[in-house]
């Protein structure tokens, strides 16, 4: 063949050489590219060994639709970390750039047949997809790689179902696992039957292969009562603590910020720490006083992340209720990490979609004895494990605590008796004088109760 023919299209027209660069780049941006040091294959050890005990081999990949090329690497590599503590082993990571998910297949026909060989190449179980798939891209992506895929909704919630110990929490996992599923249902059967346990089978189990929509929908109204009633019990243990006038404080921050080590450095209690992603479901309380001698608890909450599923939100709404409640926050965000600041924003959306975006909050910079932080400069710079900035912390509890108290004058009519014994259960009464028309005090009233007082606020002169 000539140059020149080599030159023609298939149609039969000649091609454009600028036309041919442009789909040449615009396949280059598009290519599959490996991220660098995210594979955690073991290299030390036979491959006989290896074989016996080894576990569910993932590949992992993300589309990148914008912001900096080392964002996208920082969300991947959060990945891999999901992937590590739900008990993978990451064999090989990729990235794809594209304008947007592909809407049949998320990577595009053509990639998705790449990424076969490369599964293939690593015999490798499972791909893992940085989003949430729709349903036909699951069942589309399947067909073409022949593997069980899981995006990152999913494999968050099978974390979350390893590590949930109490009847709440799991009861919590499984309707948020059920919600997910509901719409997924068609063609999930031929993901269940290439799955020999691994990520996406634990939680509700085997049953889902056998579950009809009526079936899964009675199941997730059943949860929903069983956590109502055990929220209950909840509410009453937090009307007791108002009733004893005792302070709350809820540390809030990212999951494996150090919130547990924070507790029981500030409580001297033995709360179980685990350097891995979501160690915590379930909300530990604890008593603590501040410098100037005042108690409150001190709850330690699930950790957050980004993109943390919105049926995890909803599930965990009781739990949750313990940082709406709060009188502080400390927000608690791993100085070490190389993205604070994107640590902080998926913090601060969540509190945002449980109604806790305006909760008074002192931002901890955890991990201090790690080296300089890029946290923001208004962060507590502290160390948990040294005890470094601790007592300062302490002092800040302290001051914010009484903030949290508005000093008002009042007349509260005889008849409302109930409230003039709340104002002296939990807030701080200075004076108190009996009037005519009813009983006149001066008192500091906690947060919570300041929208109950102010039908009485005293008039100038009154």
């Amino acid at each position: 063949m000539r140059q020149d023919d080599e030159a023609v299209s298939t149609d039969g027209h000649r091609a454009d050489p600028a036309s041919d660069a442009e789909n040449t780049e615009a396949l280059e941006r598009e290519a599959l590219r490996r991220i660098a040091s995210l594979s955690t294959e073991l290299e030390d050890i036979s491959e006989v060994e290896y074989r016996r005990i080894r576990l569910e081999r993932v590949v992992l990949v993300g589309v990148w639709t914008g912001g900096s090329a080392a964002e996208s690497e920082l969300s991947m590599t959060e990945l891999a970390r999901l992937a590590e503590t739900a008990g993978s082993v990451v064999c090989d990571a990729l990235i794809q750039r594209r304008n947007r998910p592909d809407s049949a297949t998320y990577v595009g026909k053509g990639k998705a047949g790449e990424l076969a060989g490369i599964i293939a190449a690593h015999d490798a179980d499972t791909l893992i997809c940085d989003g949430e798939l729709t349903p036909g891209q699951l069942q589309a992506l399947e067909r073409i790689v022949k593997v069980k895929v899981v995006d990152r909704t999913w494999l968050i919630l099978d974390i979350f179902a390893q590590h949930a110990r109490s009847r709440e929490g799991k009861a919590q996992v499984q309707l948020a696992q059920l919600q997910y599923m509901l719409p997924r249902l068609r063609g999930w059967g031929e993901a269940m039957s290439r799955q020999a346990g691994g990520i996406g089978t634990r939680g509700p189990g085997e049953t889902k292969l056998e579950s009809d929509r009526r079936r899964i929908r009675d199941q997730i109204s059943r949860l929903g009562r069983e956590i109502k009633d055990m929220s209950a019990a909840r509410e009453t243990q937090r009307r007791n603590r108002r009733r004893h006038h005792v302070a709350s404080v809820a540390i809030v921050g990212y999951t494996n910020a150090g919130k547990s080590s924070l507790l029981n450095r500030l409580t001297d209690a033995d709360v179980m720490v685990a350097d891995e992603l979501f160690a915590t479901l379930d909300p530990t309380v604890r008593r603590a006083r501040t410098s100037a001698g005042q108690e409150y608890t001190l709850t330690d909450t699930v950790g957050f992340v980004r993109h943390l599923p919105h049926q995890l939100v909803d599930a965990f709404t009781s739990t949750l209720e313990e940082v709406r409640h709060a009188d502080l926050l400390l927000h608690v965000v791993d100085g070490a990490d190389p993205d604070p600041a994107g640590q902080i924003a998926a913090v601060r959306e969540v509190l945002q979609e449980i109604g806790a975006q305006d909760l008074p909050e002192i931002l901890v910079a955890n991990k201090a004895d790690l080296g300089p932080s890029g946290a923001p400069p208004e962060a507590l710079g502290v160390s948990a494990r040294t005890g470094a900035g601790i007592e300062e912390l302490n002092e800040r509890i302290a001051t914010e605590l009484q903030r949290s108290l508005t000093e008002v004058r009042i007349v509260v009519p005889f008849d409302r008796g109930d409230l003039v014994s709340d104002l002296h259960d939990h807030g701080q009464v200075r004076s108190v004088a009996y009037l005519e028309n009813g009983v006149a005090l001066d008192v500091l009233v906690p947060r919570w109760l300041y929208a109950q007082v102010v039908p009485f606020l005293a008039r100038d002169g009154g």
